[in-house]
Parts: C-alpha cells; structure tokens; sequence
C-alpha cells in the first residue's frame, strides 16, 4: 500500500446519471460513471488513473474539485500544514480555498483558455481574487510572479501580452499548466494533457511536469499529479502507481514498475489491463485487433457480477452472479478479480 502522507483521500465514491430524455427514462437505465472508487494519492506522488473512454477517469477527477457533486462516499483532503478537510461538507469560502490548493488542468487548452484575455490576464485572472492577502497579488508583484511561472513552463516573459491563439497547441498546454501552478498548489489534476498532440510534444509535456514536480520537491513545494490518460504506456513512463478503471471500478492498482515490464506481461493481473497493454504493440503500433469498445449505460440488475465479465475470456458463472472485491494480490498491489 502507499506509505506516503496523502494529500487526498478517496473512499467509495459513486456518482450516477440517469438518462433523463426520451423512451429510456421510463425503463430505468443509467450510467454508473463511477462506482465505489477508493483511492489515495501521496505528497510527492503522481498516481496514474488509466483505462478506455468512458470509463469514468473524468468524472472521478471532477468529483475531487466539486465540478459534479457526488452522490455517495468520501474525499479527505491534507494541506501542507496537516489540516484535513472533509471536501464534501466545503462551501463558500472553505471551498474556495480549497479549489486553490487542488488545481484542474483541461484536455484541450483551445478550449480551456479564453481567446480574448492575454497570457497575463490568463494566469493571473484566479490569483487576484485568491484567499492571500490582497496587496500581495497585485500590480507588479503579480506580474513578476507571472513571468516567472511562464519561463518555468519553458516559455518567455514576453508572451505574457500575446493572446492563446498566437501559441501552437504544445504551447497553449504548457500556459494551462503554468496557470495551474501559479497558486502553488498541493494537488494537479492532469485531464488526458498530452493525448491531443503530437508524440514529440507528448515527450516535451511529460519532461515538463517531470521537471516541475522535482524542483518543487526540491524547494519544500512538493506538488502531487493525478495524471488521467488512455495511454498505458504514457501513464507507466510518468506515474508512480496506476489504477486501472473499467465502467466506473478500479480493476487493479500497482506501482507503474510492476504494470509495465518491457520483456513480459506478468506485473499484470487483471485480464483488461492484460487487455489495455496487449491492444499496443511493443513498437508502439496500434494492434490489427483493437479493444471493442463497451457501453457505459446500465439497466436495473446488471451490476450483480464483475463489470468486465462480459469481456473477459477467463468469465465463468460466479463472475456473472457475484461482484468481486478489490483485495491485496501482492505488496502494494491490488486486483478485482475472482481468479486472481
């Protein structure tokens, strides 16, 4: 198990939507986005969150800042300071300060970032309305600190009167990152950062927050990453430990050394993320049999077995009739799996 002091801690959480239009509201169908996920994430940790589209990777990250309210379990946070926070029960300015210290950076920064404001407007639109003190993020104090957080990010001061648009989709990532950091924050959300660009800049993103995360543990600003990806591959390359999700469950959770071995499959346990590695060749090709995508909406009585039982090539009857637990198969790390 981590041994690490966590930063956020995560037990049973659930959240449902049903689907409201039409025909199927009267037939009881829903999508249990997440359903039970218990986690926890360490000061100084990247914790990887992997698995298909669809799988509720997302909406758990949402959760953890309030964008959706749960509709069951448990979010603790930890400051720097010791003081533990019941996220659920934060409003006004608790939670405020809260979505301070817990930072969300965006899939697409296109999108994320508002065309009509500069790179300085950008960073510093959240920062001036802050919990600090006041005559702390103003004036040039707030546009040093700026400048100092875009050349962190590997780009230049002068940017900061350029608008997003004038920047390549590398770079506009690299100002929602700086964003993001610009509160020094205990906790970044990374949400599929890299999977919209090129592979080379991938690599360049990835070093970055490598980078970022070393030098903040070097100067006494550690900064933990919930890294949520699709890519396996990319998650063990930057993550620490990894849960793989499938319909709302964490199937296994592991250090990332144990998931990915170059030579073999054998740190894998459970027969989907045995699934997720194998869709990928080892040069990195796509396989000639992609993983068929399952549907994420549920009828009333379908929950009662393992949610990748349908799929699974080892299924037998207890796996269709009986959901399992996620229990220990090893030192740090475990499995939902009857066979295992």
């Amino acid at each position: 198990m981590n041994d690490k002091v966590p930063v956020i801690s995560v037990s049973n959480l659930r959240k449902r939507f049903d689907l409201e239009a039409g025909f199927f509201a009267r037939l009881g169908r829903y999508v249990n986005a997440v359903n039970g996920v218990s986690l926890v994430i360490g000061r100084n940790e990247t914790y990887g969150l992997v698995g298909e589209s669809g799988c509720g990777k997302t909406t758990t990250a949402r959760l953890l800042v309030r964008m959706y309210e749960a509709d069951e379990g448990e979010i603790l946070f930890r400051d720097r300071t010791g003081n533990t926070e019941d996220v659920m029960k934060l409003n006004g300015a608790s939670l405020k300060r809260y979505r301070e210290r817990v930072k969300y950076v965006f899939q697409d920064p296109a999108r994320s970032l508002n065309p009509r404001m500069t790179v300085y407007e950008v960073l510093t639109s959240g920062a001036k309305w802050s919990s600090e003190k006041q005559e702390k993020r103003k004036g040039t104090y707030l546009r040093e600190e700026a400048a100092a957080i875009l050349e962190e990010v590997g780009l230049s001061r002068a940017d900061l009167d350029r608008r997003p648009a004038e920047f390549s989709g590398g770079q506009r990532q690299r100002i929602s990152i700086a964003r993001g950091l610009i509160m020094k924050p205990d906790l970044l959300i990374c949400d599929e950062v890299v999977s919209a660009l090129d592979v080379s800049i991938q690599g360049q993103i990835l070093n970055l927050l490598l980078d970022l995360r070393n030098s903040r543990a070097a100067s006494g600003e550690e900064i933990s990453f919930l890294f949520i990806a699709h890519d396996l591959k990319v998650a063990s390359y930057f993550c620490d430990r990894i849960g793989v999700m499938y319909r709302g469950e964490i199937m296994e959770e592991a250090a990332a050394a144990d998931l990915w071995n170059q030579d073999s499959l054998n740190g894998c346990l459970h027969p989907y993320t045995e699934l997720l590695f194998s869709s990928v060749k080892r040069g990195g090709e796509p396989s000639s049999t992609p993983i068929p995508p399952a549907s994420p909406v549920i009828s009333k009585g379908e929950t009662s077995g393992c949610a990748f039982a349908p799929r699974c090539r080892f299924a037998e009857e207890r796996c269709f009739n009986e959901k399992p637990e996620l229990k220990a198969a090893g030192e740090g790390h475990l499995v939902r799996c009857w066979k295992k």
